[in-house]
């Protein structure tokens, strides 16, 4: 009896003075990093301030788009959403070829698009198909996982071709392909891509709890129900990663060499 009450508890309203004392937590982490000179305070000051901003327009932008409920309002959104998620993927590289937004681009459209439609039609079953209460956010949560997935691939691979110049230059003058000569690169940066996404499913439910299971459960959903949604989110993401990851990696790979199957110079 005691455990139906807890459950059916109302859900702790926040206030923007609750928000202003959470502020404390980065000041924590501000102090750190600035206490080891990282060079990173700004960052985290920045980064809270953009959170704050940021989170906040979207809340006015989602109670608008709910709202109206047009499916081309969800799909603006989408690609909004699209095109942040690509230039932060490409922005974070050292080197930044022409064709690496395309190639990132198409990565995570086919990845996180080809998940999304999956998920909503063929598991959740989201009435009307354009359903932005459902959408949007699992897109949201798609595309955030790809990206990071897509970033680390790309920048995985360049590092390693830079790395072994000389042995794929050896390998290219032996007769072998460019296909061949980069496998040990592409499957390093595959590796480092996915990596973070397996220990996340060996883990999940022991050492983390997601921030879709908690939500759901501080909203007052069954705790079961959350969970099953959470193995659901668990399995899309694994589907988003690889996807984005291994387009990006065959992609970002055939610009290191030209059509005669040769190496780049490496500051062409």
């Amino acid at each position: 009896m005691q455990t139906l009450d807890i459950l059916e508890q109302p859900l702790t309203d926040l206030t923007w003075i609750d928000l202003t004392v959470a502020v404390g937590l980065v000041l924590m982490a501000i102090g750190v990093s600035g206490w080891h000179r990282t060079g990173l305070a700004r960052s985290f000051a920045v980064g809270a301030i953009r959170t704050v901003l940021q989170l906040t327009l979207v809340g006015y932008v989602l109670v608008y788009v709910f709202s109206i409920d047009r499916w081309y309002l969800v799909v603006g959104a989408l690609l909004v959403m699209l095109v942040a998620a690509t230039r932060a993927a490409v922005d974070r590289q050292d080197s930044k070829p022409a064709g690496l937004f395309y190639i990132t681009g198409a990565a995570l459209l086919v990845g996180s698009g080809l998940t999304l439609i999956y998920v909503s039609v063929a598991v959740v079953h989201v009435d009307p198909w354009y359903n932005p209460r459902y959408l949007i956010p699992l897109f949201g949560m798609i595309l955030g996982n790809a990206m990071n997935a897509a970033a680390l691939a790309a920048d995985r691979l360049a590092g390693e071709i830079e790395t072994r110049h000389a042995e794929i230059e050896a390998y290219l003058a032996l007769g072998a392909t460019s296909v061949h000569a980069a496998r040990e690169p592409v499957q390093r940066a595959l590796r480092a891509s996915l990596i973070p996404t397996v220990n996340s499913l060996m883990v999940v439910g022991i050492v983390s709890l997601p921030g879709m299971m908690t939500g759901q459960i501080l909203a007052g959903s069954d705790p079961l129900m959350a969970i099953r949604y959470q193995i659901v989110v668990m399995f899309m993401l694994a589907s988003a990663v690889a996807l984005a990851a291994v387009i990006v990696v065959l992609g970002y790979r055939r610009t290191f060499f030209t059509a005669a199957e040769q190496l780049r110079p490496k500051d062409s």
